[in-house]
């Protein structure tokens, strides 16, 4: 062991010994129960029945294992074609996310052009446009088009938004890449869309990953265009419009809610999993450069 980790390590038992050291240590595990006890409630509630829920809300140990909550949310309120629509969905919109700030990205970072500027200063202005003035317009040209209440439709609103920060990042990463690369593929005779997909996007595995989690978090989650490209046409609903039918009036399915809120919500902790590693590595570079 060097000497510079045995200091580490004497200065860490240090660190121990102070006071303010407990304190912030049991105010930070203070503050990460009090962030995770809905989680743990919600998961709890979800195999509960409703009269158990609403008697001993806050006991997070059910009386026994009550699995009907999970079968009325996946059987009776159709959350198993809601779950359908919602991969469909999003897998066509994360598609055409990444194939369109991909090639913007990398058009803005390598290629000079008349009107770049007046191009780069619109989409940051887009940070500042509110979601909700877009929606008019957006339903609007797609009813003019015939594609309200498709499956097209959907898809198209919800790929057609700015995706400004997924646009930068590809940019940030490909102005950092050796202009070498591209110059031989082309010496080599290779044309603009095989530099691109042969030899620079395969570079961008990090970025790719961000741009597929936060692409795949936002349309999961999306419920308000949903909503609107779906209201005559049910059958395309998506999961969060589903969450609707467990409330009916005087009504209110609370477990049902709760089994369908984990189903929903399984799947972005799965892929946030499985890509966090790139996902933090294309954060860090993106902070960097």
């Amino acid at each position: 062991m060097s000497m510079k980790e045995k200091a580490s390590i004497i200065q860490s038992k240090k660190g121990w010994k102070n006071p303010g050291v407990w304190i912030s240590f049991f105010l930070l595990l203070l503050a990460a129960a009090a962030w995770i006890y809905p989680f743990v409630w919600m998961i709890s509630g979800s195999f509960k029945s409703n009269l158990e829920l609403l008697n001993k809300g806050l006991n997070l140990i059910p009386e026994a294992l009550d699995f009907s909550a999970y079968h009325r949310a996946w059987v009776d309120a159709h959350f198993d074609t809601y779950f359908l629509n919602s991969v469909i969905t999003t897998a066509a919109t994360v598609l055409i996310v990444v194939i369109r700030c991909s090639l913007a990205g990398y058009v803005l970072a390598m290629y000079e052009f008349r009107g770049k500027t007046l191009i780069m200063t619109v989409l940051l202005v887009t940070f500042f446009v509110p979601t909700g003035t877009t929606l008019i317009p957006t339903v609007s040209l797609s009813s003019d088009l015939g594609l309200l209440n498709t499956r097209t439709g959907l898809i198209l609103a919800l790929a057609g938004g700015g995706q400004v920060a997924s646009i930068f990042l590809y940019k940030g990463f490909f102005e950092q890449t050796p202009r070498e690369l591209m110059e031989a593929a082309a010496i080599d005779g290779a044309g603009f869309l095989k530099i691109f997909t042969s030899v620079m996007l395969p570079l961008t595995g990090p970025i790719t990953a961000t741009t597929v989690v936060m692409t795949f978090m936002g349309a999961w989650n999306n419920f308000m265009l949903p909503l609107v490209f779906t209201f005559s046409n049910t059958s395309l609903r998506t999961l969060p419009v589903g969450m609707m039918v467990f409330s009916r009036g005087d009504t209110v399915d609370y477990a049902g809610q709760c089994a369908a809120a984990i189903l929903s919500i399984t799947p972005i902790v799965v892929l946030y999993v499985f890509c966090q590693k790139y996902f933090v590595s294309g954060i860090a570079g993106a902070i960097k450069s």
